[in-house]
């Protein structure tokens, strides 16, 4: 609503808001804090028109100062979601349950040819790969977590150099050449010349460290990944396309929805299957939409924790606290939810057991409490 707002005072309207999984999602990833992806899809619904109005009465004001033509009625809004969506009924809950207009799909389009620019070798990867496969990373060099997949031939590439004591890529396109650490002008993180100032750095305090603690920056270091060439290099490579400079590989990023599709299929094949008229999924026990992105979640604040080196503050006490409850209110909500719909009849029975289980998980995760000072 701020977003839409703000465009709004400009005399610009938004047709369309895309709910997107935090996690359940390819690409980079954007947790947040703990709001599960069916609560906020019933926020969408119950508050749309207050969204549409707030709009509206403010593009009025905008475009009667510019002294266009102004609407009676508010333009068209639509409000879309994807996110891990793996079959046609839970395609269809979406629409029918939250009112959305229509639903993305993503990642599964990784083993269609027809849809997708990718080399055969990665598509073969991403059709052998399992649940344990798919991982949220740090390969990034803008320091967001990035959806990854064991495996990719850019690991491979980028693990030579490593061994080779030439660490770092050649940073020929330095599109993500944003720090401002060294130089003013920006290095990319994942480059050679960031890592040589980052490691000899870190070679001055080899005396003060643990032989563990050097091996743990060292691979902090060097888990940056050329995404500007490695995520082009698969269009490249699969139309036979010269890869000129340093050899990167592939960076490919998969939403972990794909760890249940398991072949290549065509793209009507896959249209079908959206639509309920074939099923190309594998025959691996697979979660349900909900429940997969609340383990996810679930996994991600135990991660926070558990990662967590420096010292606690106020206010990340805060946050965790903030994402464990907000994380409890919406497995109660999902419990209403799959109690009052005739969706996933079949499931009904295993999804609570899940979301009990779950449940139990988020209760036993222990916030760490600051002891006060008297």
């Amino acid at each position: 609503m701020i977003q839409g707002n703000f465009l709004a005072k400009k005399g610009l309207w938004v047709s369309e808001y895309r709910i997107e999984s935090g996690l359940n999602c390819g690409g980079h990833a954007f947790a947040t804090d703990g709001f599960l992806m069916g609560p906020i899809l019933e926020e969408f619904k119950t508050k749309k028109e207050q969204l549409v109005q707030s709009a509206h009465d403010l593009i009025i004001k905008a475009l009667e100062a510019k002294n266009l033509f102004v609407p009676a009625q508010p333009f068209d809004l639509i409000i879309t979601a994807q996110g891990g969506v793996g079959t046609s009924e839970e395609h269809n809950f979406l629409l029918n349950y939250f009112e959305i207009d229509s639903v993305g799909w993503g990642s599964p389009f990784l083993l269609v040819p027809e849809a997708t620019s990718v080399d055969a070798e990665t598509r073969t990867l991403l059709a052998k790969a399992k649940e344990e496969d798919f991982y949220l990373s740090d390969i990034s060099p803008l320091g967001v977590p990035f959806n990854s997949v064991k495996g990719m031939s850019n690991d491979l590439w980028k693990q030579k150099r490593i061994d080779q004591n030439k660490a770092g890529s050649s940073c020929p396109k330095k599109l993500l050449a944003l720090s401002k650490e060294y130089d003013s002008q920006g290095l990319c993180t994942a480059s050679k010349k960031y890592q040589d100032i980052k490691l000899t750095e870190l070679e001055a305090q080899r005396d003060q460290l643990s032989e563990l603690e050097l091996q743990r920056k060292q691979a902090k270091i060097f888990e940056k990944s050329c995404l500007c060439v490695g995520l082009a290099n698969a269009s490249y490579m699969e139309n036979s396309i010269e890869v000129k400079g340093q050899q990167q590989g592939v960076v490919i990023c998969p939403g972990p929805n794909l760890a249940y599709f398991d072949k290549q299929v065509s793209l009507a094949d896959m249209v079908k299957h959206i639509y309920g008229n074939a099923n190309v999924l594998s025959n691996a026990v697979r979660p349900n939409i909900f429940v997969n992105e609340l383990k996810m979640y679930v996994d991600y604040l135990k991660n926070e924790l558990e990662n967590h080196t420096e010292e606690f503050t106020t206010a990340q006490l805060k946050k965790w606290n903030s994402f464990k409850n907000n994380m409890l209110i919406g497995i109660e909500y999902y419990f209403d939810m799959f109690a009052n719909t005739d969706f996933f009849s079949r499931e009904r029975s295993s999804i609570k057991n899940q979301l009990e289980f779950y449940k139990a998980e988020v209760n036993q995760i222990a916030i760490p409490v600051l002891e006060k000072v008297y």
